[in-house]
């Protein structure tokens, strides 16, 4: 199985290619040319630089607990749909 395929069917990119990807960057690399060369989606190159720039660091952080449900604007959306109609039922 060839590397490309092992590395794009996980989730999570292994971190030696996060720090190129920022190693790149910080040569003055853009985001359409570092996509290219290291064959990564450009909006996941977006991503890992934007978290780097945050964090200063590439490594996988710990999330807080366990992901909600809903987020904000599917509650908002839901809110706004009981208002106004108050008698539709959860599987409508």
């Amino acid at each position: 199985m060839s590397e490309q395929m092992r590395i794009m069917r996980s989730k999570e990119l292994p971190k030696e290619l996060r720090d190129r990807i920022v190693a790149r960057h910080r040569s003055g690399q853009g985001y359409k040319r570092i996509s290219a060369t290291l064959k990564v989606p450009k909006s996941t190159v977006a991503s890992i630089i934007l978290k780097w720039k945050k964090f200063g660091t590439t490594r996988t952080l710990p999330r807080p607990g366990c992901p909600a449900k809903l987020s904000n604007r599917g509650r908002r959306a839901l809110v706004r749909e009981v208002k106004k109609n108050p008698k539709i039922t959860v599987a409508e």
